[in-house]
């Protein structure tokens, strides 16, 4: 049913997608879904979870922290151009305009990749700097890391270039190592 539901946003966008269409396509009853979610936003918000844990996850380090940033940040563009990565685009747009969808991305996937994205930077500026980024310093290098690479797709459509990334893992771990040599 999930795929069902990555496929349809595809194939016919968020306002073409609906529950009857999901339920068609996955070969179930309409009152199965209904049984386990009780909207497409819902349904989509799962689908959502479930293929992104793995495709917006923090791999073990494997080279440099220069090296491991700019890798993570070509999955999270890379993420982008698959179907979970329009059923976010759709979702986030969807939120624009509905309170409770808001919500609902808030309090769950973008909560939960929040802590995903801040421990994997916490693991790559420690690994990088040799101590400790403090909280209010690793929120901030998170935006930066992420920030440009987000409004890119976003707010413009467009792929994140390399020149991008690069530039924006260079400029955060620069960052966590003056803030780290600051602290000393």
């Amino acid at each position: 049913m999930l795929n069902a539901a990555d496929d349809l946003l595809v194939e016919q966008g968020f306002a073409g997608t609906t529950i009857e269409g999901i339920a068609t396509r996955a070969g179930v009853a309409k009152q199965t879904i209904y049984r386990w979610w009780k909207s497409k936003v819902d349904i989509l918000l799962d689908a959502l979870a479930d293929d992104a844990r793995e495709a917006l996850a923090w791999h073990e380090p494997a080279g440099t922290a220069a090296e491991d940033l700019v890798a993570h940040l070509h999955r999270v563009a890379d993420f982008f151009q698959e179907p979970a990565g329009q059923v976010f685009q759709a979702l986030l747009g969807h939120a624009q305009l509905d309170m409770d969808a808001a919500a609902s991305l808030r309090t769950g996937f973008l909560r939960e990749q929040r802590e995903r994205d801040l421990e994997g930077l916490r693991v790559t500026v420690q690994r990088h700097t040799g101590s400790e980024p403090g909280e209010e310093i690793l929120d901030r290098l998170t935006d930066l890391l992420l920030g440009p690479l987000y409004y890119r797709v976003l707010v413009f459509g467009q792929q994140a270039d390399k020149a991008l990334l690069d530039a924006s893992a260079h400029l955060v771990l620069e960052l966590a190592a003056r803030s780290a040599a600051s602290d000393e």
